[in-house]
């Protein structure tokens, strides 16, 4: 892109607006790396929004690691834009590039010394310090191999793609246990209370938990099977008033983001060879309901996920569940 590509006349492609799209969420106004504010620099394969000064670390990587571009200066070919938009930005590539770090790891600060921010970034993305070893990069065209479960995942291009992990011609990738667990302080709807339950979506499939009667603070405990399509959407949950005599009310909705929970579950294949760990994270931030960030982990050899999320459009409201994923042949 050139240095016009703000302009208002500017002719953009449809790859263009979509990169300009991508680089106005949330999580993209800020570098990946050291959270510095107005990133203007990218990592085209990596899929990542960087500050110059980070964008300077990530040069010196060179291109077979990181191919940098201006976002404003620099003419993007559509393989570079495609790219981007394949990773998604900075929470899906740091959902898989910041898996494994340590806790209590500070990563660098906008001020950070040049020091402190080559060390991170070559951490990160060169040597892969905190993604699963058998996840790790072995080609110059940024492709990975999982040894452990895959034989050969490889990006689209020469990217790092968190959305297409190998091409599957089956119409499900697997199935997802969602545990509805409870509800806190959700709105009322009726004189003081509210007799609540929650509808889950999923493509075409629709559920649907019981109703509480007068209770605010709910406990489901329900858990529902749902198919995970091949090319899959987000987990849309509405909570409803329940009437005898008049349209049931909304009492708030939210999203879920399986992208997380999918790709580690592709990625790592059986989990019952492995001990308990974190293998991916959903990250808060203002574009999603999130209250903390959600953590993707194996626990006894199960992939499971918990989701605490802010019910959206309605006053009040909290809705916690539980992920499982369950593979096709179980």
């Amino acid at each position: 892109m050139s240095g016009r590509y703000n302009r208002p006349d500017r002719n953009f492609t449809g790859k263009s607006r979509k990169l300009k799209e991508l680089m106005l969420k949330s999580d993209n106004r800020t570098c990946a790396d050291c959270s510095g504010s107005d990133p203007k620099w990218a990592s085209a394969n990596i899929g990542v929004f960087l500050c110059l000064k980070c964008s300077d670390v990530h040069r010196s990587l060179g291109p077979e690691i990181s191919k940098v571009l201006s976002v404003t200066l620099d003419e993007w070919e559509d393989a570079d834009i495609d790219s981007m938009i394949e990773v998604g930005g900075n929470s899906y590539a740091n959902s898989i590039y910041e898996a494994f770090l340590p806790q209590g790891y500070k990563k660098p600060r906008p001020d950070a010394s040049i020091e402190e921010r080559t060390n991170f970034i070559r951490s990160k993305y060169e040597l892969q310090e905190f993604l699963k070893p058998s996840l790790r990069i072995v080609s110059s065209k940024m492709s990975f191999r999982n040894y452990d479960s895959i034989n050969s995942m490889k990006t689209s291009g020469s990217s790092f793609s968190m959305k297409k992990i190998e091409e599957d011609t089956r119409e499900f990738v697997g199935d997802i246990n969602v545990k509805v667990v409870k509800g806190t302080n959700l709105a009322v709807r009726d004189i003081r209370s509210s007799d609540p339950y929650v509808v889950i979506h999923l493509g075409q499939q629709k559920v649907q938990t019981t109703v509480k009667k007068s209770n605010l603070n709910p406990v489901w405990d329900e858990v529902f099977k749902l198919r995970v399509p091949q090319h899959y959407g987000p987990l849309k949950l509405q909570v409803y008033d329940h009437d005898l005599f008049s349209a049931d009310d909304i009492m708030g909705e939210a999203e879920i983001d399986l992208q997380p929970m999918v790709t580690s579950a592709l990625a790592f294949g059986d989990p019952s060879v492995f001990g308990d760990m974190q293998i991916g994270k959903w990250f808060r931030t203002s574009d999603n309901a999130l209250i903390d960030d959600s953590i993707v982990n194996i626990v006894d050899g199960k992939i499971k996920q918990e989701v605490s999320l802010k019910l959206q459009n309605v006053e009040s409201g909290d809705l916690d569940l539980e992920l499982e994923w369950v593979p096709l042949e179980e």
